[in-house]
Parts: C-alpha cells; structure tokens; sequence
C-alpha cells in the first residue's frame, strides 16, 4: 500500500491564525483518547507554535507546510514549550460551551505537588467539560509560575519555604505578581468557536482578557477544591493579594474551609 506524500496529509490540518505581530500555525484536530478516573474519554487535540517566520507563512498552504517540515530539525522546538487545547463535544456548535484556560504547572500538574491546586483545577475541569458535553481545555505552556518560568518558579519555592507568600517571592526575584498573557490562546479560541462561553476560574483577569478580545465570555464557573495545610497560604494569596474571586462558602464545604 502507497502511503500518501505527507504534505497533502499535513497541509489540510494546519491552520495560521494571524496576530498582530505574529502567527499562531494550529495543527489539529488529532483524536486523543484519554484515561480519566478510570473510563477512556476521547478529545480533539490542538496544539499551536507562535512565529514571526515569514518562510513558514509565504505561498500557498502546500509551500507552507512543505517549508515548515524542513525547518523543523534546526527549531530545536523540545528546547521550549508550545501550548495546546484539548475540544470535547460539538465545540463549535453547541450552544453553551465551558473553557479552562489553564497555566502550565510541572509540579503540580505532573508530580501532583500539594503546594498548590492546580493539578486539582486541571483534572477537575476536564470532568467538568466532559460532564457538561461540549467545551475546551487550553493549557498553556508559557504560564510557569504566573509567567516567570519553571527555574524561576523553584527560586520561588525556596524564598516561600523562608515565609514569603508567592506574590512577594515574585516581586523579590524582580517579576511582576502575573505576567501571563492570553493572546494566543484567545485567537485559537475564536478561531474554534464564536459563540458564547462559560470561563472555569477563580481569576476575574482571565474573564476581563475574554472580553477585551471581543469573545462573548459573561459567566464564569468557580473552581475550588483540594484545599490542605500544604496551599492555604497559598489559596489565600490569591484572594487577598491577586484578586482571585473568594470561595462561597455555603456551596461548597471545601471551598468553605478557604472561605473563614
């Protein structure tokens, strides 16, 4: 059996999404069957590059994509990081829709670090859009640390384990309390769907950079949960320090218990 050339399969499953100075090259949907708590659940799975390239965006979609494959083994692409999204359900279609835009954390994500909740929030939101029928998760690959890097991140942890909350060990190491930015991930958004979404977060900037960019983003789902002696410094930081929307406390027992 003839395998077909890999230009015409690749061409028609990537995507250049323009931004103001760059490109975001989409490749996908890729068929991504996934363990979770124990039953298989299949998502579409998208992941980006950002460029400023121009050999990888000049001629037709064929030139294109024949120009980016050869340049791929000098991109030393496994040096850095790109992010993805994983769609479930009719994405583009349904009426109602939830999005994640979830922050890569290696620690917590990876290694299940109680230090913070974000292994929790991910998993958690996954069975979130899977119970509701349609949605997205983005996960994104430059967030580490609210943006300052995962060796960045560990200096952190060293300055936190001496008493500094996570805002002041950032300020210390010369960062910004948050330097994460949506941009990227909102045009892949909007290129996967225009109609309205439901936001899972406790991050009312995640909604504002939503809105900013057009997308009809009006409700927001809390996300709560996991809450131990290990993080509730930390969980608290982010109410009183980076304007995290509180727990309710009569929803939820365990958000309750960050809520006192």
């Amino acid at each position: 059996m003839t395998k077909p050339d890999i230009i015409s399969i690749l061409q028609n499953k990537i995507t250049r999404i323009p931004l103001a100075n760059s490109t975001n090259i989409l490749v996908g949907p890729i068929t991504l069957p996934v363990n979770l708590d124990g039953e298989t659940v299949t998502f579409k799975w998208y992941n980006w590059l950002n460029t400023t390239d121009a050999e990888l965006l000049k001629g037709d979609s064929s030139e294109a994509t024949a120009a980016l494959i050869s340049k791929l083994p000098s991109m030393s692409l496994a040096d850095g990081q790109q992010s993805s999204v994983l769609v479930y359900g009719d994405f583009e279609g349904s009426d109602e829709a939830l999005i994640r835009m979830h922050s890569i954390c290696h620690t917590g994500d990876i290694f299940g670090s109680k230090r913070c909740d974000c292994g929790f929030q991910l998993h958690q939101s996954m069975k979130m859009i899977v119970e509701h029928g349609s949605g997205a998760l983005f996960y994104l690959a430059n967030h580490e640390g609210r943006g300052i890097g995962l060796f960045s991140k560990s200096l952190a942890y060293l300055l936190q384990e001496e008493g500094y909350d996570t805002v002041e060990a950032n300020l210390e190491l010369g960062f910004v309390d948050d330097s994460r930015n949506y941009e990227e991930a909102i045009s892949v958004l909007q290129h996967l769907r225009h109609k309205p979404v439901t936001l899972i977060t406790n991050n009312p900037k995640k909604l504002e950079a939503l809105k900013a960019a057009g997308m009809n983003a009006v409700k927001r789902v809390a996300l709560w949960g996991d809450v131990s002696s290990f993080n509730e410094k930390y969980l608290r930081t982010k109410v009183a320090r980076s304007g995290h929307l509180e727990a309710v406390k009569d929803t939820n027992p365990i958000a309750g218990r960050l809520a006192k």
